[in-house]
């Protein structure tokens, strides 16, 4: 078990290690456009990357004064959609509600992006392809190959597979570190987490560890 244990971690190590930094500051920039403009952000996940979605909705707004919003975060709706009109539509009925626009954009987070061939995440496909008829941005944190996300995205950040036994949680695992990069980014960060402000207030350093 120690052995599995200290493989995981080396993957891990491995896979931050393999990120293109300039993909990542590249869409820290470009998602700044949204924190001085009117613009909001819509951002998409299935599974656990749907959990990811919804942190990354506080983060942005709390920490970065972003608009942002995330389909699943309304399960009532969501069902609701899928039991009468069908999975596939989903996602893309909630941003016609919405009335996603230029100015906008979409955030997905996807272990592969979707894929029209295998008919996977096709939710996120049919939101992307709407996104992009009405002129909205397109952000993507994805894995694999990047799928769907990767191609029509105006800026994507791929998580490489650097174990095929556990590509999709290595990749779900490191878009929260991608999500705290991001929204900690200069570009982008206008408030300070709570244990810093609370921290600088009392004219203390951070500290890791007790005792340390």
């Amino acid at each position: 078990m120690s052995d599995f244990v200290q493989l995981y971690l080396e993957e891990s190590r491995k896979t931050i290690e393999a990120l293109d930094v300039s993909e990542l500051d590249s869409l820290a920039k470009a998602l700044s456009f949204l924190t001085d403009s009117q613009g909001r952000l819509f951002v998409i996940g299935v599974g656990g990357s749907a959990a990811t979605a919804a942190h990354a909705v506080n983060d942005l707004r709390k920490i970065c004064g972003i608009e942002a919003y995330s389909p699943c975060d309304n399960v009532a709706e969501l069902t609701a959609r899928v039991n009468d009109d069908g999975w596939e539509s989903s996602f893309a009925g909630w941003l016609k509600v919405s009335k996603i626009r230029a100015g906008d954009a979409v955030l997905v987070f996807s272990v592969g992006g979707g894929n029209v061939t295998k008919r996977v995440s096709m939710n996120i496909v049919r939101a992307l392809e709407l996104a992009k008829s009405s002129q909205a941005k397109i952000f993507g944190i994805v894995g694999r190959d990047g799928g769907v996300t990767r191609a029509m995205a105006d800026v994507c950040v791929v998580i490489p597979a650097v174990s095929p036994e556990r590509i999709t949680p290595h990749t779900e695992g490191v878009c929260g570190v991608i999500l705290h990069l991001i929204v900690s980014h200069p570009a982008l960060m206008r408030s300070l987490s709570r244990w810093e402000t609370v921290d600088q207030q009392s004219g203390q350093k951070p500290t890791s560890f007790p005792g340390k």
